[in-house]
């Protein structure tokens, strides 16, 4: 399946620089629209507010010209991140290790770091235990994968389903795969997305139903909600 994934994405157009590679996938008949991005060329950067401090809010305020978004960790009514944020190396709210609520609180979560040249998701006590040089940084939770094994609270036959979106990174680093899901899922049929067909080691929950993607080569755009923090590839200012 994971061979399947690649040559969807490799059979795309050409696309211009600052490109990431988009399409579609099918799990046990669900449909999935997966964005790879290459975290050792591409311009790969978190956001949030701008220079002046106002809210971004959604992807048509982002700067410069952008091949790929999505929403990228919860937030607070206030649209303030929960949990750990870091932007271009400013950290403006905390790491939480504690229990917390709601899905952000089923432990283990993570951190989805970006550096200048690797993306990597992290189990939060590691991270917390060893914090790497992130420029950029969003925690959410739960964790999907875990050293290649899926979260142990996800159920195979849990009933709770959402239009749900996160992230894997490869092991090296060098890669990280962006998917959302165009049909409810259960946790247990994301996590294994990203285990068995995308072959991630460690992957990250990011929302369910605030769920958002900006894909403009599949002739994407969602819009509908007032975002938090916002993962892209930019170009320009």
């Amino acid at each position: 399946m994971r061979h399947l994934l690649l040559c969807v994405l490799l059979t795309l157009p050409a696309l211009p620089a600052a490109a990431v590679e988009c399409g579609a996938v099918s799990m046990d008949g669900l449909p999935f629209t997966v964005c790879r991005v290459d975290a050792t060329t591409e311009p790969l950067r978190l956001f949030h507010t701008d220079p002046s401090g106002n809210l971004y809010g959604d992807f048509a305020a982002l700067p410069g010209d952008v091949p790929f978004a999505m929403n990228a960790g919860m937030y607070h009514p206030n649209r303030r991140p929960v949990g750990l944020y870091i932007e271009d190396g400013v950290q403006t709210t905390p790491l939480i290790t504690g229990a917390s609520d709601g899905n952000f609180g089923l432990l283990p979560n993570g951190v989805f770091c970006i550096e200048d040249t690797s993306a990597r998701v992290i189990e939060t006590l590691a991270y917390a235990a060893d914090p790497p040089a992130c420029r950029d940084a969003t925690q959410s939770g739960p964790m999907l994968v875990i050293d290649g094994a899926l979260h142990p609270r996800f159920l195979v036959d849990a009933t709770s389903r959402y239009i749900r979106n996160g992230v894997g990174t490869s092991a090296d680093g060098t890669t990280a795969y962006f998917a959302i899901s165009n049909l409810p899922v259960t946790f247990n049929q994301f996590g294994r997305l990203f285990r068995d067909v995308l072959g991630t080691p460690n992957a990250l929950y990011f929302d369910g139903s605030v769920s958002r993607l900006h894909a403009p080569a599949l002739g994407r755009s969602d819009f509908g909600r007032t975002l938090g923090p916002i993962v892209a590839v930019t170009a320009g200012p």
